[in-house]
């Protein structure tokens, strides 16, 4: 017995011990982005001082793997600017990362990318091994090799190793998503569907005279049911009582607790494949139970669209002009002939909140679509607008529901008067996800009521240009009935669908490259490494962004046009194939010959971006070819090498030059402007004017 008692003390004094030791914290300086970081799930201390605008931040909640660690957790509210401990977990890429203001940082939007990660407090999760040393990815990629060697093109931040000395952390019960898995080669994590929890169907509460006082004189409600435009101003705000319909409908919401990595993956998954229907936020009875397809049509191969319509359901638009709202969009969806080869159409009703009535999938004809326009009851309650078109941009354009990616996204918004919320913010962050926004506007604000209307120039606000094409306005709902042909001709005109252009699939990409003796073999093809890394970041095809090079010495040689290959995988072939051809370095010529080879042959819409890559001073001038390439519409970014000379750099880049420029000591240090450029080049795209 006493050797027995002896070993069990002996036994909780070691347990002790072991719960004693300490967590050895690696720290990473400010300007780490995760995936430089080759570890899945790792805990690290930020410095003091991250809080700078030098430290990008793309993403809300769920961030971009370019972005900054430490800013990115500062921006989140894990830490403040004294730095401290996180948690980081890297998750798959996303289709759209919106940008917001958050804790004094300014994070951006992104159209798309390959890998993100989640930000949490500091503290380890049970069962979890997690890495007192942290793996970084290779800093020198192997080069791309002459001849039928293939070219070592990674698909992510990082070229995966097998690394064995830090463990890969395992967590003890099953999180939203998966750990990537280390390999050789650099693949998309994989994930995997969380279960969610959803609450007991509720019914939504009835909006009472009462809710409605609480905002006085913000919108106008109709006490008659039907009446003409010539109806006084002052039946405008009488308050409506609540005798509209009112729907049932189970409400689907998380249980989470606060600051979950997991959960927050969950809440913003449009990148997962085997989404939850509980995920997207739509009616669970309808989901489970869709009716049969009585047929599959075509459709119009001419008007091939992903469209969604904000329905207004608020009770200022009353019962029967509701009604004629529900007719006005049967007649839509009749004339544009809804099919798979072509236009497909789904309805958010909004109120208080939104709902969606039916997603992209659900019906695949007209006839259908109109069967289940006629059954929509009204929702009733305010007209947050841009409460609806967050839950769009979030919601509505997932895979899940239908959405097909090569069609263009696009949104109209029905509004009765004028919105009882703001719509500027929620619409930029729509259109920065590729959304083409329009407004029919019915019965507007008269002068006496624009002091009302909480957003003035609401619809300039929210439109992707302020031309007049992406807004309608009809003076009464009598007459909606005339807006149908103009409509349909303009969510079918998909040239001038300018919101479905992002960063990453609306440019003509021309790469100049300097070709010089004092570059040599090895390193031309470290240079190629780069040209092929910065391209596969691009959506490329003969519709979207195009790619085309140029080699020079003395003289100039053109390597392929834009219009010579349609694929990623034939133009990252066709830089395989470059070869090096030695010479002086006529630098100046070089940019007159792209110019007039490469950039006068680009489209019209495209944005033209010359990329230009040289290892030293030019023997001719290159700021008069410069000039000329600039006022021809041509974006430029240099990007010099050793011995190239800083004042050429800085007259061959677009102004400022600071954003346009770039330098490293020696060639194998190119990498590290990959991510730096292409930020740059969506920062440019995104703060065109919307005119």
């Amino acid at each position: 017995l006493g050797v027995f008692l002896i070993c069990t003390y002996a036994a909780k004094e070691t347990t002790k011990k072991v719960k004693k030791a300490k967590l050895y914290v690696p720290q990473i300086d400010c300007d780490v982005k995760a995936g430089k970081i080759i570890n899945p799930e790792f805990i690290a201390k930020c410095p003091p001082g991250c809080q700078d605008v030098k430290y990008r931040v793309y993403g809300t909640d769920i961030y971009a793997s370019f972005s900054s660690v430490c800013n990115a957790a500062i921006h989140s509210g894990i830490i403040d600017n004294s730095g401290g401990k996180i948690l980081v977990q890297k998750v798959a890429g996303h289709s759209g990362y919106r940008g917001s203001f958050s804790n004094g940082v300014r994070s951006l939007s992104l159209p798309r990318w390959r890998e993100s990660f989640l930000v949490s407090e500091g503290k380890p999760r049970k069962g979890v091994t997690y890495p007192s040393t942290l793996e970084y990815s290779s800093s020198k990629n192997t080069a791309v090799k002459s001849g039928n060697d293939c070219v070592n093109v990674p698909t992510g931040d990082t070229v995966r190793k097998e690394y064995l000395t830090s463990p890969v952390p395992t967590p003890a019960t099953q999180m939203a998503t998966t750990t990537p898995t280390p390999t050789t080669t650099m693949t998309d994590p994989s994930t995997t569907t969380p279960k969610s929890t959803t609450t007991p169907a509720t019914t939504r509460p009835a909006t009472t005279a009462a809710a409605a006082k609480a905002r006085p004189g913000l919108h106008r409600v109709r006490d008659i049911a039907f009446r003409g435009t010539s109806t006084s101003t002052s039946n405008r705000n009488i308050l409506r009582p609540n005798t509209g319909i009112q729907r049932q409908e189970p409400v689907a919401t998380f249980q989470r607790a606060a600051g979950s990595p997991a959960h927050l993956a969950m809440e913003t998954d449009s990148w997962k494949h085997g989404l939850s229907l509980f995920d997207t936020g739509f009616n669970s009875k309808e989901e489970f139970n869709p009716k049969p397809l009585e047929s599959i049509s075509q459709g119009n191969p001419n008007c091939k669209i992903d469209l969604s319509f904000l329905m207004d359901g608020s009770w200022s638009i009353g019962k029967r002009r509701f009604q004629l709202q529900k007719q006005f969009l049967s007649n839509i969806a009749q004339a544009l002939g809804i099919g798979s080869a072509g236009p497909l159409m789904g309805i958010v009703q909004y109120g208080d909140e939104p709902s969606t009535e039916f997603n992209l999938k659900t019906y695949a004809n007209s006839k259908d679509i109109r069967n289940a326009i006629e059954k929509i009851p009204q929702k009733g309650g305010l007209s947050n607008v841009g409460k609806a078109l967050s839950f769009v941009n979030k919601n509505f354009f997932l895979d899940a529901n239908g959405n097909r990616g090569g069609a263009p996204n696009v949104v109209v918004v029905m509004v009765d008067g004028w919105p009882t919320d703001r719509v500027e913010e929620a619409s930029r962050l729509a259109r920065e996800s590729g959304i083409n926004i329009f407004f029919v506007t019915i019965e507007a604000a008269a002068e006496s009521e624009k002091q009302n209307v909480i957003e003035p120039n609401f619809v300039d606000k929210a439109v992707c240009r302020t031309n007049g094409f992406y807004s309608i306005n009809m003076p009464s709902w009598f007459s909606l009935h005339k807006a149908v042909q103009p409509l349909m001709k303009r969510v079918c005109d998909t040239d001038q669908l300018v919101c479905s252009k992002t960063c990453l699939n609306s440019a003509d990409i021309g790469f100049v490259i300097d070709g010089s003796s004092s570059v040599g073999t090895s390193n031309f093809r470290t240079v190629l490494q780069f040209v092929a890394n910065i391209s596969k970041e691009f959506e490329i095809s003969d519709t979207d962004t195009r790619i085309g090079a140029v080699q020079y010495t003395y003289e100039q040689r053109l390597e392929f046009s834009f219009d010579k290959y349609s694929t990623k995988q034939d133009v990252l072939s066709a830089i395989k194939r470059i070869s090096y051809w030695s010479g002086g370095t006529s630098t100046g010529a070089a940019i007159s010959y792209a110019s007039e080879q490469l950039f006068s042959k680009s489209k019209p819409n495209k944005r033209k971006i010359m990329i230009l890559i040289t290892d030293g001073r030019s023997y001719d001038d290159v700021r008069v070819p410069a000039m000329a390439a600039h006022q021809n519409g041509v974006i430029a970014y240099s990007v010099g090498v050793a011995w190239a000379a800083q004042d050429e750099l800085e007259a061959i880049a677009t102004d400022p030059d600071k954003e346009h420029s770039f330098f490293v000591d020696e060639f194998d240090n190119l990498y590290r402007y990959v991510n730096q450029l292409i930020q740059n080049i969506c920062t440019e795209y995104n703060s065109q004017p919307r005119n």
